[in-house]
């Protein structure tokens, strides 16, 4: 029995994808857990693994096809031992399909019987005024894949037509082409409207255009929704950083021999998700007409990766020891770089942290990540001239600026969260007590 292979939601906001990558071929064998293609959804690439075991018979969608449905059809499997070559070929089914062949001289008075006796086999068909023999998994993969059976010449008994013969037949090379042809009209509508530039639009200038990646696409659709539909409320701070910045240097002396090496990110992750439990009221998500209070703080942390920016989570980061958040991000960052996050470790959330200050921006205010209710954006740490115990002294300083979205935490409270996340920061023993 042909077993289909269909296109997998990978996420539970995934509508469509893009078949990236093809690991296996037709005719390859293949058992459950083994890899089969690549697909781009709409956050990450990610491995489809097979479920079923048997053999690839035919692959429908070619690599590279943009905006493959769910459910569609991919590939098809012929399951373990589905040998029509071997198995099913010389039983009863050849001489009952013989029958009507030797008595059809002596029915031609009588044309009713002729026809009607071979049709419940359903191994023979009228083509062109010859009869067609062939077996029900040839003919269910020859009208899979778009097969004349009468251009095939069958090798089983008697000329009857088998699986081997369909996937041998001259048309098999092309058999992608009537399964993405299915695809084909919602793939080239949008590659049309591509192609059409803008009246304002300078051929003259030397350009390149690159089609965007499914990633690209979600990440414009997502911070389009969230500035039009999240009102948004900026608090900065200004804190000093001298305190964390000593505590670090020291927790990475001890740490230094488990080859543990913190950096600022890892200890602000901390401090957030403490400040958020200790101001629950913004560790919300607003739902228009109710409101889902968090019991924990799950950080997601913002990623830039060739594809865009994606937010893997730090789980419970308020119970983690620094250590333990810096080991997590470290190898959620690495496999985000290589589009081989799981859905589970960057869906959900519920607040965002993002860091640009490597790069050497000051401050900056960050769009909100839905249905999260706030983003803390990080700047730079820098030497300024600073009020020190009512004395001007030179302190290493950052700006921290905090996004709430204002359907749900009021502008006292999105204060009260950054005043808590201020006094951790620069008194950074109190997150870790």
């Amino acid at each position: 029995m042909l077993i289909e292979l269909r296109m997998p939601a990978l996420s539970p906001t995934m509508e469509e994808g893009t078949l990236a990558k093809w690991l296996v071929k037709q005719g390859d064998e293949v058992k459950s857990g083994d890899l089969l293609a690549e697909i781009e959804t709409d956050k990450a690439t990610m491995e489809f693994e097979a479920v079923d075991e048997g053999t690839i018979s035919a692959i429908l969608v070619p690599p590279g096809t943009e905006g493959v449905k769910v459910g569609t059809v991919i590939a098809l499997i012929s399951a373990e031992g589905d040998d029509v070559n071997a198995k099913p070929a010389p039983k009863a089914e050849a001489p009952k399909a013989e029958a009507p062949k030797a008595e059809a001289p002596k029915a031609e008075p009588a044309p009713p019987p002729p026809v009607q006796t071979p049709a419940p086999q359903a191994h023979v068909t009228e083509a062109s005024g010859d009869r067609i023999i062939a077996s029900p998994l040839a003919r269910r993969l020859a009208a899979t894949l778009g097969i004349d059976l009468s251009k095939v010449k069958g090798t089983g008994p008697n000329g009857r037509i088998v699986k081997a013969d369909i996937e041998e037949a001259p048309q098999a090379a092309t058999a992608s082409a009537p399964a993405s042809a299915a695809v084909a009209p919602a793939l080239q509508a949008p590659a049309a409207q591509a192609a059409a530039k803008p009246v304002w639009f300078d051929d003259s200038i030397p350009h390149e255009i690159e089609k965007l990646s499914n990633i690209r696409k979600t990440i414009a659709r997502r911070l389009t929704e969230a500035k039009q539909t999240i009102p948004h409320i900026y608090l900065t701070v200004d804190i000093r950083l001298d305190a964390l910045l000593k505590l670090r240097a020291e927790l990475n002396a001890g740490l230094e021999s488990r080859g543990i090496k913190l950096s600022v990110n890892d200890l602000l992750i901390k401090a957030l998700a403490v400040a958020l439990e200790q101001t629950p009221k913004c560790n919300v998500t607003f739902l228009g007409n109710e409101m889902v209070s968090y019991k924990r703080a799950d950080i997601s942390v913002a990623v830039s990766t060739p594809s865009g920016l994606i937010t893997p989570i730090i789980r419970d980061a308020a119970n983690l020891s620094v250590s333990r958040i810096s080991n997590e991000m470290k190898e959620l960052a690495a496999r985000a770089k290589e589009g081989k996050l799981q859905p589970h470790e960057y869906q959900g959330g519920t607040a965002s942290l993002s860091n640009m200050g490597m790069y050497g921006i000051k401050q900056f205010e960050a769009v909100i990540n839905p249905p999260q209710g706030m983003i803390l954006a990080i700047g730079a740490g820098e030497k300024r001239p600073f009020v020190v115990d009512d004395a001007l002294a030179i302190a290493t300083v950052m700006s921290a600026t905090g996004s709430f979205d204002h359907r749900a935490i009021d502008g006292s409270d999105g204060a009260q969260l950054m005043q808590v996340f201020k006094d951790l920061v620069e008194k950074p023993m109190g997150m870790l007590a």
